[in-house]
């Protein structure tokens, strides 16, 4: 198994119990920065042999640590200063992981979306907390408005008994996109079910705590070669108001709204 290790982003004290346990017993631990990570592990005691992983390097990296968890290794990934994966290594190895069907967790986070966007392999280079969706179905839609056009991942908190109405909403409101439902992070039953919105596989368990990350919007190059009139009427049948679908328009245009406005109102 791969094992992202979160660690100090300052007082060394600040890492936990299982982190230096996951640390201290690696076959073998992948450094940003070997001498940087040196400070840390001489603290605690880590003698488990190190090799360097450089965010720019390590698409040349990522078969080769692959096929190593493959034969049964126990690998850690640690970046110079908190999560990696966030702005950091990690991102082309955990996508290989999921190709690949092996196992990969995270260690020590306190942040459950956080540690969602990293499991999920989704891009973590731009991401949105969305947060939990609102009961009522008009403060949904108007939630959802603000985010729908935006290419970042979305992350979403959801309870157990909320699960297919959000995501039979999300549908509905985003469209076919991937996504990915991680829940019990770092319990005993941890899981990471990959589907597309919105269409969660019946087999899912759809129990404890859980996360929903779902992928950024689709470049809007195709949205754009439609008229005005047709690029608004799309985000109309994917359920927003007018106000919110003439601000999704001016966004994929980069134009101010009052010009959407404008020629939607002309043609009424």
């Amino acid at each position: 198994m791969l094992s992202i290790v979160v660690t100090p982003i300052g007082n060394l004290s600040d890492i936990t119990y299982r982190a230096v346990e996951t640390l201290k017993s690696a076959d073998l631990i992948l450094c940003e920065d070997t001498r940087h990570s040196a400070v840390l592990f001489a603290r605690y005691g880590i003698t488990a042999p190190t090799r360097a992983y450089e965010k720019f390097s390590e698409s040349k990296q990522v078969e080769k640590i692959a096929d190593m968890l493959a034969e049964g290794k126990n690998i850690a990934l640690v970046s110079d200063a908190g999560t990696p994966v966030i702005s950091d290594p990690g991102n082309a190895l955990v996508k290989c992981l999921k190709a690949r069907g092996l196992e990969y967790t995270v260690v020590g986070s306190g942040c459950a979306a956080i540690s969602a966007l990293v499991l999920s392999g989704f891009d973590a280079s731009s991401f949105c907390f969305v947060g939990f969706l609102p009961e009522k179905d008009a403060d949904r839609k108007r939630l959802i408005g603000r985010f729908a056009s935006l290419r970042s991942t979305l992350i979403f908190y959801i309870a157990p008994h909320d699960v297919q109405k959000d995501v039979a909403f999300l549908g509905e409101t985003l469209g076919e996109r991937k996504a990915c439902l991680v829940r019990e992070i770092s319990k005993i039953y941890e899981d990471k079910i990959d589907f597309l919105l919105p269409n969660i596989p019946e087999s899912a368990t759809l129990k404890g705590e859980m996360v929903l990350v779902v992928e950024g919007a689709v470049e809007s190059e195709a949205l754009n070669k439609l008229t005005v009139r047709e690029h608004f009427e799309k985000y109309i049948s994917d359920g927003l108001d007018e106000k919110d679908a003439m601000k999704a328009v001016a966004r994929d245009r980069g134009v101010h709204k009052s010009e959407i406005y404008a020629e939607i109102k002309k043609r009424n």
